[in-house]
C-alpha cells in the first residue's frame, strides 16, 4: 500500500532511463499533483489575509507556496526511497523510478534535502512563529512511510500529515496560533485520509502477500470504503464549521455544496468487487474538489472586500 496523496502513481515497468536528472527526479515525486493540498493552503493563506487587513501579500503567498511544494516534495521523496524495497514487491509499483533505477537513491536524497532547505527557507523568511514550528511538519512526512510497517492505520498519519499544511499556511500569514485553521486542517486530514482508504483498496492482495499493513488489507474492501465515506462526511461537517467560523459567504456555501456533490459521485464510482474506476474518483474527483473550493472561496472573499 502506497498512497498516491503522498506519492503519486506508478509508472510503467520498463528499462532504466537515467540515474538522476531533474526531470526524473520531478516524476518520482508526482509534482503535478501537488494540486490536493495547495488549494487548502491557499484558503487558509487567503482567509487569513481578509482577517488581518483586507488585502491579498504576494510575497507571503509566494512563500506559502515555495514551502508547501519544498515540503510535498520531501515527504514525497522520503516515501519513495523508505518504500522503495516494497514498491518493488508490487507488480503496480514495480516501474518507479527507484525501483528501475531510472533515479538513484543518492540523487532522490540531494531532491529531497534541496525541497526541505527551501521548505526551511521560506518558513524562514515569514516570521519567528513558522520557523519554530516548521521542523514539527517534517516528523509525520518520515513517520508515515514506516507506518504501514507497523500499524494497520497508516491513513490516520498521513491525514495527520496533511492537516499541517492549513494550520502552517494562517500561522505564515499572521505569526499567530488559530483554531480557526485547526478546524480547516483537520478537515484536510481527514479528507485525504479517507481518500488514501479508496486508494489502497487496489494493493490488498499485495499487502497481505509482503506483511504491508493497511485497513483494506486488515479489514477489507467495504470496511475501507464505508471508512472512505464517513470521512467524506466528516469533512463535510468540518468545512461547514471552518466557514461558521469564519463568517463565510454565500460563494462559499455553493462551493461546499460543489464538494458535498463531488464527493457523492466518487463514492458511486467504486464498489467493493469494481475497482475499474478507482483512479477517476481518487485522482480527477478530489483534484476537483480542492481546486472547486478554493475558487469558490476566492470568489467569496473577493466580494466581500478582499483586495488585490
Amino acid at each position: 500500500m502506497s498512497s498516491e496523496a503522498t506519492v503519486g502513481g506508478g509508472a510503467a515497468a520498463g528499462p532504466p532511463r537515467s540515474r538522476g536528472g531533474v526531470s526524473a527526479f520531478l516524476r518520482l515525486v508526482m509534482i503535478e499533483h501537488s494540486v490536493f493540498a495547495l488549494p487548502f493552503a491557499y484558503i487558509a493563506a487567503l482567509t487569513a489575509m481578509y482577517q488581518v487587513d483586507e488585502n491579498i501579500h504576494w510575497g507571503d503567498l509566494l512563500l506559502v507556496t515555495v514551502a508547501m511544494v519544498g515540503m510535498r516534495t520531501f515527504a514525497m521523496a522520503a516515501n519513495r526511497i523508505i518504500d522503495r524495497e516494497i514498491d518493488a514487491r508490487n507488480p503496480r509499483t514495480a516501474g518507479r523510478e527507484l525501483v528501475t533505477g531510472a533515479v538513484s537513491v543518492r540523487s532522490a536524497w540531494t531532491g529531497a534535502i534541496v525541497a526541505l532547505a527551501f521548505y526551511f527557507g521560506a518558513a524562514a523568511l515569514l516570521n519567528p512563529l513558522c520557523l519554530a514550528l516548521s521542523p514539527l511538519a517534517v516528523i509525520p512526512m518520515v513517520v508515515y512511510p514506516y507506518g504501514k510497517r507497523f500499524t494497520n492505520f497508516p491513513h490516520a498519519i498521513l491525514g495527520l500529515a496533511q492537516a499541517i499544511g492549513p494550520i502552517g499556511a494562517w500561522v505564515a500569514i499572521t505569526g499567530e496560533w488559530s483554531w480557526h485553521a485547526v478546524v480547516l486542517g483537520i478537515a484536510v486530514g481527514v479528507w485525504i485520509g479517507g481518500f488514501d482508504l479508496i486508494f489502497a483498496c487496489q494493493d490488498v492482495a499485495a499487502d497481505r502477500a509482503h506483511g504491508v499493513k493497511s485497513v483494506p488489507a486488515r479489514f477489507g474492501i467495504p470496511a475501507a470504503l464505508w471508512g472512505a465515506r464517513a470521512s467524506a462526511v466528516v469533512t463535510t461537517g468540518l468545512l461547514l464549521w471552518f466557514g461558521l467560523l469564519t463568517g463565510a459567504g454565500v460563494l462559499f456555501w455553493a462551493g461546499l455544496l460543489i464538494v458535498a456533490v463531488a464527493f457523492v459521485y466518487e463514492h458511486t464510482l467504486v464498489r467493493p468487487h469494481d475497482l475499474s474506476r478507482l483512479n477517476r474518483a481518487f485522482f480527477s474527483v478530489n483534484g476537483f474538489i480542492g481546486i472547486a473550493l478554493f475558487v469558490c472561496a476566492l470568489a467569496d472573499l473577493a466580494v466581500r472586500g478582499l483586495t488585490v
